[in-house]
């Protein structure tokens, strides 16, 4: 049934350590749904967060945990709960006996866990590796992605998604061999053409996934709001934010950084290059954004 999703004996995924597992239930506008089993006379803390926005509720399943609030020891078992927002300490519980809980958070983070991003950012680490140009260029990319998406303000789960895929977006050039990446030359057009598959085929290997959310994003980043980008020639409305945002982001580290046919530009020169394209290639309140961001930075005098 459209919008019913059910799943029968299994989780989304599961990482596994020596004194815990922690299984992803869903994931969707920001909200995380998990189970997590603490073995017996294990540690596990609740920490503060940056954000005062983000709750998370834990509804203990089976077991008993025991923590220390202003000096009083409390004992928790099935059915108790314990929720957190604006904490202001860290928290310590021991776990009495084997316990299992279920969690909700407004804050994803299971993708700092989940084996599927690590493998798929290792997939980004290979890429990098075939061009030393290019090293770190996904960290820098979502790095400035953020700093946008803030100065936007650009909705929590929207951002979320935005640093991930951000960190993502090249996993397509897997499939480039390596001498074209290298090439110092102009690209033929057959070379072109392999180079314009990778948004597609980094998006294929996401849509695999429970990530499959964030596919669009990484095929998108190369569409021009003109409609004279790749791969499918959207126009404007059709492109996700946060794949305009990408865009930018991915095109001024292109041009600052040294590549194998040209030394880098300036800060300057790459802005005043995004501001003359801005309507046409780019979208103006994301070049804005990210001119504001920069200046801020003292990256543009």
């Amino acid at each position: 049934m459209k919008g019913l999703d059910i799943l029968k004996n299994g989780y989304l995924e599961t990482v596994n350590n020596d004194s815990t597992s922690l299984s992803l239930l869903g994931r969707g506008s920001g909200i995380e749904m998990m189970k997590q089993l603490v073995l017996k006379d294990k540690i596990f803390f609740l920490y503060p967060s940056e954000d005062a926005d983000v709750q998370e509720f834990f509804y203990i399943l089976s077991g008993k945990v025991e923590t220390e609030v202003n000096g009083k020891v409390i004992e928790l078992g099935a059915d108790d709960f314990f929720t957190a927002k604006n904490l202001e300490a860290t928290v310590q519980f021991t776990a009495k006996t084997d316990v299992s809980f279920l969690s909700v958070s407004t804050a994803p983070v299971f993708h700092y866990l989940s084996n599927v991003i690590s493998a798929l950012r290792k997939v980004g680490e290979a890429v990098e590796r075939k061009d030393p140009y290019t090293f770190q260029h996904s960290s820098r990319v979502a790095n400035y992605a953020v700093k946008i998406a803030l100065k936007m303000k650009l909705k929590k789960e929207r951002m979320d998604n935005l640093f991930i895929a951000s960190i993502l977006h090249d996993i397509g050039k897997v499939n480039i061999p390596e001498e074209i990446l290298k090439k110092p030359d102009k690209l033929t057009a057959e070379e072109f053409d392999l180079v314009k598959k990778h948004p597609g085929d980094g998006a294929a290997m996401i849509r695999e996934t429970i990530y499959a959310d964030l596919a669009d994003i990484v095929e998108q980043h190369h569409e021009r709001v003109n409609g004279k980008g790749y791969p499918h020639g959207l126009t404007d409305e059709e492109i996700l934010i946060e794949a305009k945002i990408i865009g930018v982001a991915d095109t001024f580290d292109a041009m600052t950084e040294d590549r194998a046919y040209r030394k880098a530009y300036s800060p300057e020169y790459a802005m005043e290059e995004l501001k003359r394209l801005s309507g046409t290639q780019y979208d103006p309140e994301v070049v804005e954004a990210f001119e504001h961001v920069l200046l801020e930075e003292g990256k543009l005098t």
